[in-house]
């Protein structure tokens, strides 16, 4: 599957991190798998905060010495972790120092001001015995005595120096000290001690300038000496260095500041800075960070080597990076990063601001604790630094931001590296009977900030004991699916599961009950699908929830946007469910980044159903997976989609041109249509109710990496006969896609398997309860017929509802129905436990039923609800109509009844109209 000319789900770039470990195919006893360690290495800190004072305003620089962490930045004053801004301010004239291990602060305080201006301080370095920090900025005074932009202080004592006094004309930004204790400095001076020094300079442990004089010609942003001594690194704006062409970045001799690598306009786009430089003498290498502008400048992170100062790896991500960090062979930083689709890496999105990835490569490891933009520019973490203390090791992070995790906290955080105490979140689980004897789980992977690698448990029927173990990874961007399938079953039982999530130390709840009733047979049209090799295959069979299963054996899971409205009836495919989208903003996106190259056999199949005139785009490929502005698909290819007239295209890129084919009759006739588009070495070719409609003999498409979608992307005006609308508003059904373009023959079969789809003669008819009451085991001669209703298994409720089902219309029969609720208001209206619906054989009334007098109940199962744990939400189930199709034209009654302990409480036929209960019933031609 992924030679040249076909359909690829491996990755490059940061993807390359990310095992999609799936597929259990063992019978319900346990499995064993390594399990998941409390941080998957290399990762050495936890993404949880740990409290720890704030800053009223930017902190731009960090240093450590003995176990205290110094801040600098434009700030007035501290305050504890979790006081609003305003509250409990101690006076921190744009300096602060704390305990690395507590958070809070020394006593050390210094007061850097100015005369006029904003002072500020902007670099802090510690010489190499730690018994002095060198503090740069924007600033005349230190606790009210002389000092121009460049002091040292005594970390014993935290007294300024005597006698080291140094001018610089301007802002020092950049410092670092060689084991001889000269201090470099980098900045927006161009004089020092009123002798000539252009943006760099150096001066001795006494605070005599030196002969070091790169002579750069625009600010410099930072600088480090290399672990040997024998170089110094420079970085900032600058495009010439001792009138050399070297932009942004260049290697200097320590004694005299001449270049000895140069790294000409081009290594680094002009329109890109250098903001931090730091070197490992483990890793051999030395690592910048850039900030660009535009899509084609440099904003990521630069791995260079220390021996001959060539370039090992370059991270070409979007966002601005401002900090770096090394440690234990992990590079830590701040940035904005949002967009790492030039590296194979995820599309455009909302930023993320603190990552981790191995000093070996760029790929992103699973460490993700954030913050948000903050005040100033705004770009979130500026600063950081690492310190040791009480036998724990610290990341402290600086900078622009006021959350850390979601929770306020202004300007500082940091981490540890023990103990790990966030849970990953719980999986969504989506369960199917695909086959006689198998039950297959599906789940989307779970996230953890600190742990890509999780291990998961399945438990069957409120079992202790799982069934199944497996481990699988995730990250932010690519979640994969996980499957088991589970052999011991029996045909026409009904069989709950739940997982959990583990990173060893946390385990997260019991994912929301998933029920599904084992199967006597297999769908021979999924059968026929799966046959002809689709490697993505969505059904949409979900109750409700984020994730859309996949039932391909790829394990290509979908997300849904925007909770579109589920388990539609009447479906494409007899046995199934359809997926009802708004043609506004509701969609589904492949949940793994795909890459393709031209020409590759391909075939796209979906079913549809509408009569919407603004056309929209059914299932297209496209290089983002978001809604919002700036987010959706800038480059579009292989798309289905209707016109404003109902006809459907079939449209490809190949070059700067889009062949299209589009079909001569229209579709948007409320009626059920199968739509297959193929490409191949003989063309494109259209299908549509299993007929070909259309062909075009354009082999070719664009190559690039994306993800399937279908409901809705960015579509422009270069598309022939482009629609009103972006969206599809309409119900879609057993979409799939293939790695071949399948035959003619292959197609009508599709099409013949399906049956007569469900078309718009059919009438739907929707019915309220008569009577609804339930009762409860713990008041047993009660009777409760208020607006709401209940079910549980323990301390029991059971509800009953009776209603008149009329005949089936003449020549129609009942194809469908399904009970439609909303959960109530009531703080545990929620359930977490599957509840069955099942006939009421005895004699019951609403205004005596009791639990004494309940009546007696059936014991074959109509439908479940699985998926209902949230209040004030709507939900459905679907039920046998065969089983309903002989009480037409009569009186019945339906309990809901559960054998768990959580309850779930719904509305009753005495609420809010729009909230009652409601029995929707399909009929269609015979």
């Amino acid at each position: 599957m992924s030679g040249p000319g076909r359909l690829r789900r491996t990755r490059a770039g940061v993807l390359a991190s990310v095992l999609a470990l799936a597929a259990g195919l063992l019978g319900a006893a346990s499995v064993t798998a390594p399990p998941a360690a409390a941080l998957t290495p290399p990762v050495g800190f936890t993404a949880d905060a740990l409290s720890t004072y704030q800053t009223n305003g930017i902190v731009w620089s960090l240093a450590e010495a003995n176990g205290v962490v110094y801040a600098g930045g434009t700030f007035s004053g501290i305050r504890p972790a979790g006081s609003p801004s305003g509250s409990n301010t101690t006076p921190a004239v744009n300096f602060a120092a704390f305990d690395a291990a507590t958070g809070a602060p020394t006593g050390c305080s210094l007061s850097f001001t100015r005369s006029s201006g904003t002072a500020t301080v902007r670099a802090l370095a510690v010489s190499p015995d730690r018994s002095t920090l060198y503090v740069g900025g924007y600033f005349n005074a230190v606790n009210g005595a002389a000092a121009n932009g460049l002091t040292a202080v005594d970390t014993a004592t935290c007294r300024p120096r005597a006698g080291f006094a140094p001018r610089f004309g301007a802002t020092v930004r950049a410092l670092d000290v060689a084991s001889d204790g000269t201090v470099y400095a980098g900045g927006d001076f161009q004089t020092v001690d009123g002798a000539a020094r252009r943006f760099f300079a150096a001066v001795t442990a006494a605070g005599a300038l030196t002969g070091w004089n790169p002579n750069a010609d625009r600010s410099g942003r930072t600088l480090r000496v290399t672990p040997d001594g024998n170089s110094v690194l420079i970085g900032g704006d600058f495009f010439t260095v001792g009138g050399a062409d070297s932009h942004a970045l260049a290697v200097t001799s320590p004694s005299t500041g001449a270049v000895t690598r140069a790294y000409p306009s081009g290594f680094i786009p002009a329109s890109a800075v250098v903001k931090d430089i730091v070197t490992d003498a483990a890793s051999d290498g030395w690592y910048a960070a850039g900030e660009g502008a535009g899509g084609a400048s440099f904003d990521g992170r630069l791995a260079m080597e220390l021996d001959g100062f060539g370039q090992r790896w370059r991270d070409t991500c979007q966002g601005a990076t401002q900090a770096l960090r090394v440690h234990r062979g992990v590079l830590y930083a701040g940035s904005h990063v949002h967009d790492c689709s030039t590296m194979g890496g995820f599309p455009n999105q909302a930023r993320k601001h603190l990552t981790a990835q191995s000093v070996d490569g760029p790929d992103l490891l699973g460490w993700l604790p954030d913050t948000n933009d903050g005040i100033g520019e705004p770009v979130g973490p500026r600063a950081l630094t690492v310190s040791s203390r009480g036998g724990r090791e610290f990341l402290w992070v600086g900078g622009e931001f006021t959350t850390v995790n979601g929770s306020g906290q202004q300007a500082l955080t940091r981490f540890a590296n023990t103990p790990d105490t966030g849970a990953p979140a719980a999986p969504v689980v989506s369960v199917s009977a695909p086959r006689a004897g198998e039950v297959k789980v599906s789940w989307r992977s779970a996230l953890d900030l600190d742990d890509s690698l999780l291990t998961y448990r399945v438990h069957r029927d409120g079992g202790s004991t799982p069934v199944y173990t497996t481990t699988g990874s995730s990250l932010f961007f690519s979640r994969p699916q996980l499957t088991f399938t589970d052999r011991n079953v029996v045909a026409g039982r009904t069989y709950s599961y739940r997982i959990t999530a583990s990173d060893g130390t946390n385990t997260s709840g019991l994912s929301a009950a998933a029920s599904v009733t084992a199967a006597s047979s297999a769908s021979p049209y999924q059968e026929r699908v799966l046959a002809d090799g689709a490697d993505l295959y969505w059904r949409y069979d979900e109750a409700g929830g984020a994730f859309a299963a996949d039932a391909s054996a790829s394990d290509n899971g979908g997300v849904y946007v925007n909770a579109p409205s589920y388990r539609t009836t009447p479906a494409a495919v007899a046995g199934s469910a359809a997926l009802s989208l708004n043609g506004t903003d509701e969609y589904v996106h492949s949940d793994r980044l795909h890459h393709y190259t031209s020409p590759t056999p391909y075939s796209v199949e979906t079913w549809f159903r509408t009569t919407s005139t603004s056309g929209g785009r059914i299932v297209g490929y496209g290089n983002n997976i978001g809604t919002a502005r700036g987010h959706t698909s800038s480059i579009s290819d292989k798309l289905l989609y209707l016109t404003n007239d109902g006809r459907l295209a079939f449209g490809v890129q190949s070059g700067g041109t889009r062949p299209t084919v589009t079909s001569p009759g229209s579709y948007n006739d409320g009626s059920w249509h199968h739509a297959v588009a193929t490409q191949g070495p003989s063309g494109m070719v259209l299908y549509v109710d299993g007929q070909p409609v259309g062909t075009n003999a354009a082999t070719g498409n664009r190559s690039y990496n994306g993800y399937w979608r279908v409901g809705g992307d960015a579509m422009n005006n270069a598309w022939p006969n482009r629609p009103t609308s972006d969206y599809f508003a309409g119900q879609v059904d057993e979409t799939a896609v293939y790695p071949s373009a399948l035959t003619a023959a292959q197609v009508a079969a599709h099409h013949e398997l399906a049956g007569t789809p469900p078309g718009p003669g059919d009438s739907t008819v929707t019915l309220t309860p008569d009577e609804d009451a339930y009762v409860n085991s713990v008041a047993a001669n009660a009777n409760y017929n208020d607006s709401q209703l209940a079910s549980r298994g323990t301390t029991a409720y059971l509800s009953y509802l009776r209603f008149t089902l009329p005949s089936a219309p003449a020549g129609q029969v009942l194809r469908s129905a399904r009970l439609t609720f909303r959960t109530s208001s009531d703080s545990t209206a929620g359930s977490a436990d599957s509840h069955s619906i099942v006939p009421v054989t005895g004699a019951w009334t609403e205004s005596a039923v009791t639990y004494n007098t309940r009546p007696t109940l059936s014991t074959s199962v109509l439908g479940t609800i699985t998926g209902a744990s949230a209040v004030s939400t709507d939900h459905s189930a679907d039920l046998d109509a065969t089983a309903l199709d002989g009480a037409l034209g009569s009186v019945t009654s339906l309990a809901l009844t559960s054998s768990g302990t959580d309850s779930l409480r719904i509305w009753s036929s005495e609420a809010t109209a729009a909230y009652r209960p409601q029995l929707v019933l399909t009929f269609g031609d015979e």
